[in-house]
């Protein structure tokens, strides 16, 4: 089992670029391979997720080529795929596992995917049930759990959906599937969620519209191969940006980082707190906004985050709370239900974490308030869990002691090479068994 000790670091510093987004890395194969022609991708995630979600299309018979972050999908069309021999395995994702269940939908073969101990673990039914009510044969475990048998259907229909959750995987989901189904697909979402897939689906010439939270999509669509370069993950430049918030005498830059609205609200809520972070030369790359930031650190203050940008930050909050954790006074968080039902129950898991370090925290059933302060070392279980792992790591550069994280191989599902580019910015990370 793979472990991190980290020892207390001064600063972080430097020019770095973290890899590719793993939302846009996902989304880019599941189009390109049901689209007609070749798509070239730049800057592709070589995370374990994204992989798998490669392997399970060319179980499907979809022809593609990776050549490091470079990959060639020879499409096969809306049509054109065909039944793997094997169960499709999704690894650690669950946004492959969500996605592919909306494509698989509107499929004239049988499928089953299979996930890990953590992804088997995580709830299904809220995309389930919509998409049987659009007409999909699908199976699981109790629950809703992984595996998940999904049967040939005659047909789709387009449904109007009111997402009870902001998600985007179940909105993503839905539009898959509506690609399949005989209607205009309408999808309400209750507050703003990442809008990859509404505009990769344009790029690739799909008719898709936004207007006030609801989403609507033509049925009877084709998609065309396109050209698709992958910005680096504002996920994974948030351990930098908080890194470099709190070690004093930092002073780092993120290059080529999606800076895309629907994503920025660690960004929103590191200002809040006081951070000295800047976005320079903002351009716009294949559809999707992004920036370079430079993060100078600075004296971070306890605030209440705003519930309208809890959707805008979720995966962000493990590293969030690390940042709580040295700021000035008290932070406090609510209405983030959601981080109950991700690779693991990240509000306990972080607290837990958090306590064994000196921190000072309450968990409530929608969030968690943190005392800031003096915080010391000790072990703490990432629970199999990338964000925290790497979350904890960052708190090494204000701890007193050194701290050892459990359970650290899964970074590699979103962020291969993390050890290696922090001890590369100035974290002191060693990895062991």
């Amino acid at each position: 089992m793979t472990s991190f000790t980290c020892s207390p670091g001064e600063k972080v510093s430097g020019t770095i670029r973290v890899p590719g987004d793993k939302s846009i890395s996902h989304r880019s194969i599941i189009l390109s391979s049901i689209a007609t022609g070749v798509s070239h991708i730049s800057g592709f995630l070589q995370g374990e997720d994204s992989l798998n979600t490669i392997r399970a299309f060319q179980q499907m018979g979809v022809e593609i080529e990776r050549q490091q972050d470079r990959v060639c999908v020879k499409g096969a069309g809306l049509h054109g795929l065909t039944a793997s021999a094997t169960d499709l395995e999704m690894g650690n994702s669950g946004t492959a596992m969500r996605l592919m269940l909306g494509l698989l939908a509107g499929q004239s073969f049988d499928s089953r995917m299979v996930g890990d101990e953590s992804l088997s673990s995580r709830p299904m039914l809220r995309v389930i049930e919509p998409l049987q009510a659009m007409g999909a044969s699908i199976a699981s475990e109790p629950g809703g759990r992984a595996p998940l048998q999904v049967r040939a259907s005659p047909g789709l229909k387009a449904i109007e959906y009111d997402m009870p959750v902001a998600s985007a995987q179940v909105k993503s989901c839905l539009l898959l599937a509506g690609l399949y189904a005989d209607g205009e697909t309408v999808v309400r979402e209750p507050a703003p969620t990442r809008d990859h897939s509404e505009r990769m689906l344009r790029a690739y010439g799909c008719e898709v519209t936004s207007v006030d939270r609801e989403i609507r999509m033509p049925a009877g669509q084709q998609l065309s191969a396109c050209d698709v370069e992958v910005p680096a993950d504002i996920s994974s430049a948030a351990f930098f940006m908080v890194a470099a918030s709190i070690a004093s005498g930092s002073d780092i830059t993120l290059q080529h980082v999606g800076v895309n609205p629907t994503r920025t609200g660690v960004i929103d809520i590191l200002k809040l707190m006081g951070a000295d972070l800047e976005l320079l030369d903002q351009r716009d790359v294949g559809g999707e906004p992004v920036a370079d930031i430079r993060v100078r650190s600075a004296p971070l203050s306890g605030i209440d985050i705003p519930v309208e940008l809890v959707a805008l930050a979720i995966d962000e909050f493990p590293v969030l709370f690390i940042a709580a954790a040295c700021a000035q006074g008290t932070t406090r968080l609510s209405e983030a239900e959601e981080l109950r039902v991700k690779e693991s129950d990240r509000i306990q898991a972080m607290a837990d974490g958090l306590t064994q370090l000196g921190v000072t925290t309450q968990v409530n059933a929608d969030g968690i308030v943190i005392e800031g302060g003096l915080m010391g070392g000790g072990t703490v279980d990432s629970h199999g869990d990338h964000r925290i792992a790497m979350a904890f790591s960052v708190a090494s550069l204000c701890a007193q002691q050194v701290i050892c994280i459990k359970d650290c191989a899964n970074v590699n599902t979103s962020f291969p090479g993390f050890a290696d580019l922090a001890q590369q910015a100035g974290i002191n990370i060693r990895i062991g068994d």
